[in-house]
């Protein structure tokens, strides 16, 4: 007699990890690339790549643009408490949609790139950042490779919101 194998039902939170994976492999990318910027360059330091870019070493105590950097240190555990609480809200989100592809890529990507910067103001006190692109004088403020994570996470999410809209439009 061949034993024969009930199908298990696959339990949302094991159609989380594939979510969860990508969200660590962009901690991974962005803690490796800031380690490479702090054993390679000094504070202040930059390398010219192109006309409109350029590899320097930044340190920024405030949120995105800089925001509340010079507050005088109480924003490190503002910002960390705001990055536990989106990651607490994203993983319940990850668990309870898990099967909306573009939806959970978005909130994984934003999830990785925020526990990213987390990391850094836990270990630092400050975010490390190093990508400078500039138009003659003007230069955009230094980001890192968890800001674009989050970036595009976040334009993802706003593209997911309105192709729900149009599909609901329609039915």
């Amino acid at each position: 007699m061949t034993p024969t194998f009930a199908a298990v039902p696959e339990s949302r939170n094991s159609r989380i990890w594939p979510w969860l994976a990508w969200s660590l492999a962009i901690i991974a990318i962005d803690q490796l690339t800031k380690q490479w910027i702090l054993g390679a360059y000094q504070l202040g330091d930059w390398t010219p790549i192109t006309g409109f870019f350029n590899i320097v070493r930044a340190h920024n105590t405030g949120a995105a643009f800089s925001f509340l950097a010079g507050a005088g240190g109480w924003q490190r555990w503002l910002f960390v408490g705001i990055g536990v609480a989106a990651t607490l809200l994203i993983v319940w989100q990850l668990r309870k949609h898990p099967g909306q592809k573009l939806f959970c890529f978005s909130l994984a990507s934003i999830l990785g790139g925020a526990i990213g910067n987390v990391v850094d103001r836990l270990q630092h006190g400050y975010v490390v950042d190093f990508l400078d692109f500039y138009w003659g004088r003007s230069h955009f403020p230094a980001f890192n490779a968890a800001d674009i994570a989050i970036s595009v996470g976040a334009a993802l999410l706003i593209l997911d919101e309105v192709l729900r809209a149009r599909r609901a439009k329609r039915t």
